[in-house]
């Protein structure tokens, strides 16, 4: 009998990085005299409890919770949320993603790199071109249809979601090909307006289109947006740079959610996914009603309609989505049944045609 020796892990990777960390931000809270800032915005490191959590156990990022907090509870500046979410999320994202790759998780990796490569692209060309134009309030209507809509596919469909085993292997020029398109739209409209949003649209991909496991997808979303977290505030300190109160938020916030992404990362391997993914749902949901009310004088019955509709047309494209998946899926085992059949009568004894688990994707990543 042949046992499955576990991958080998590199944990003291991720204890190093978080040593790193620690250190620096205390050398720049103590020597730059931010104690007071740090005290006095802890309501955003509370808030970023939770976030952080979201940010490792889910394919929301930990600005699905910094961004309405700061603009809807706190009544900031929606770019300020954006600001925030890349600035946080680049830390908490960071420091989950290093989590994932040094416990050797399994990850999309041709969807991941061809998302790379668009965001690379895509997000200057957002943050200079398309996020200039976007008003304060349809920053803050464009994240609440947004999340609204990825909120109630996982109500909906949370069951199939959950239920997906392994991927559908393609091909690694499709599966290229597909992480660059969209890589490309999603920072070049929704991070650069949001600051968050790459990893929800990474994940739909695979877990409609490609019927990935979540232990799969979820992983390679968080990995995508701690990546474009970085290379957002790499361009905003270079060029545009932050909203006033950027900094001293993210002093708060950021020793919270280093260690709370990778936390969330451990805890919902025990607790399981669902759970979380219906939880954060129903926040996405709560914040679109939360903005629609709140906004409800700006923005009148007329305007309210259009987001409805805008939320509809969102959840269309995921139906659309989703039928392609199976379409692909089908086609996908047909294929790999005729090429068996073929095999066989060649003489070549038979072998039971499978998709990719997640273990198989284990092995591939570990080759």
């Amino acid at each position: 009998m042949s046992i499955l020796q576990p991958p080998k892990t590199y944990l003291w990777v991720w204890f190093t990085w978080l040593v790193i960390f620690y250190v620096t931000w205390a050398c720049l809270v103590l020597l730059g005299d931010r104690v007071s800032d740090v005290i006095t915005h802890w309501p955003m490191a509370l808030a970023m409890a939770l976030g952080s959590y979201a940010a490792g156990s889910t394919p929301m990022g930990g600005g699905t919770v910094g961004f309405p907090v700061l603009v809807l509870l706190f009544d900031m500046p929606a770019s300020l949320g954006r600001d925030f979410s890349f600035a946080v999320q680049s830390i908490g994202m960071t420091s989950a993603s290093i989590f994932i790759l040094a416990r050797r998780q399994p990850l999309a990796v041709s969807v991941l790199q061809g998302a790379i490569c668009g965001a690379i692209v895509g997000t200057p060309l957002g943050i200079f071109f398309i996020a200039p134009l976007i008003p304060e309030l349809w920053i803050k209507v464009c994240f609440s249809i947004i999340w609204a809509g990825f909120g109630l596919l996982h109500l909906y469909r949370i069951n199939e979601i959950a239920s997906n085993t392994g991927i559908i292997d393609f091909s690694e020029k499709w599966d290229f090909r597909l992480g660059l398109l969209l890589g490309f739209l999603a920072s070049l409209t929704v991070v650069s307006v949001t600051g968050v949003g790459i990893d929800m649209i990474i994940y739909a991909a695979l877990v409609l289109l490609c019927r990935a496991d979540l232990k799969i997808a979820i992983p390679t979303s968080v990995v995508i947006m701690a990546f474009n977290s970085v290379y957002g505030v790499l361009i905003k300190s270079a060029t545009t740079g932050f909203q006033a109160g950027t900094y001293e938020n993210w002093l708060s916030a950021a020793p919270v959610v280093a260690l709370g992404a990778p936390l969330g990362v451990l805890i919902v391997g025990l607790v399981g996914r669902k759970p979380t993914l219906l939880f954060v749902a129903v926040l996405c949901v709560g914040q679109y009603i939360w903005t629609c009310v709140n906004e409800r004088h700006l923005l009148g019955v007329s305007g309210i309609l259009i987001t409805l509709l805008f939320v509809g047309g969102l959840l269309y494209v995921f139906e659309r989505l989703r039928v392609l998946g199976n379409i692909l899926s089908i086609n996908k085992a047909a294929d790999i049944e005729a090429n068996a059949h073929h095999i066989t009568s060649l003489g070549i004894p038979d072998v039971e045609p499978h998709l990719h688990s997640g273990e198989e994707t284990h092995k591939s990543l570990k080759n």
